[in-house]
């Protein structure tokens, strides 16, 4: 087995010849049962987005477990200020970008606005699109008890489901991006949204921007995995957006996010050091040449 982390200690490797989910070397596609030993194990593993097939090969290839393809495209590539106008249709395009980009890391595509909010039927029809068209392996929608039915009817339709409660982007018209499950009402609330997933038969569930005391107490509760983002340290996964964490993202970002390089200022000094060759003859010099 290929030698994990530091931060992935000797309690979890994996004990029954299973390779880990970050770190470990695989000619197959992680699956949901991969994730859900993960769990068993107590192992952590990492989660990034990606929107195209070159960046998604790159994290593929560093070892990154679980990719989303999540609608925060719509602010990060397609110019949207929020996630909602995000089409089921970009969401296709991105997905199946990023599946032939991977070759290892099982590709969850999110259902955007509108693609399921009417009811199981409609998510039926969405994700079967992302599954038969884009190729990938799971979904995730938002929402917990008000979205029990969808969840249900597309595990039972063979559709692998990642749910995301808390802060969800979608509804930032009706909540906005404010911390959620602060107060005792709202704090059983998520709890409440948390086992519905489960029970529904979602393979894992995001928690973004819950109190950290709150999504230990969800993780301890579930036996399906966490994955937080802006939600602590005490989750099974950590997920972050990967423009945030390589620093290319413009203004400011979440406190939650830590970023891991800052790619902007790189890019702008290369853009700027090939204008400058260019405007002073510099480039292409004789070795650029065709002869």
């Amino acid at each position: 087995m290929t030698q994990l982390p530091a931060a992935q200690t000797a309690q979890h490797k994996p004990q029954d010849g299973s390779k880990a989910l970050y770190g470990g070397k695989s000619t197959r596609r992680i699956t949901v049962r991969d994730i859900a030993l993960a769990k068993e194990r107590g192992e952590k593993w990492p989660m990034l987005t990606a929107y195209d097939a070159m960046t998604a090969s790159v994290f593929d290839e560093a070892g990154i477990p679980v990719i989303l393809v999540g609608d925060s495209a719509g602010n990060c590539h397609l110019g949207y200020d929020t996630t909602v106008p995000v089409t089921l249709d970009e969401m296709t395009m991105l997905s199946a970008a990023v599946v032939r980009g991977t070759g290892r890391s099982l590709v969850v595509g999110d259902l955007p606005f509108g693609s399921y909010q009417e009811g199981p039927v409609q998510a039926l029809r969405s994700a079967t699109r992302l599954v038969k068209e884009a190729g990938v392996q799971a979904v995730k929608l938002e929402g917990g008890e008000r979205s029990y039915e969808q969840i249900r009817l597309l595990v039972e339709s063979g559709i692998p489901v990642m749910a995301h409660i808390g802060l969800t982007p979608q509804s930032v018209n009706a909540m906005g991006y404010r911390v959620q499950g602060r107060g005792e009402e709202a704090a059983q609330q998520l709890l409440r949204d948390a086992k519905a997933v489960q029970d529904a038969g979602a393979f894992a569930v995001v928690l973004e921007l819950v109190p950290a005391e709150l999504a230990a107490e969800v993780t301890r509760t579930l036996h399906i995995p966490t994955v937080g983002i802006g939600a602590g340290a005490a989750t099974d996964a950590q997920v972050l957006v990967w423009t945030d964490m390589l620093g290319l993202t413009q203004g400011r970002v979440p406190k939650f996010v830590k970023q891991y390089a800052d790619l902007r200022q790189v890019m702008g000094d290369a853009v700027k050091a090939f204008a400058e060759d260019v405007v002073g003859g510099e480039f292409p010099a004789a070795e650029h040449a065709v002869n």
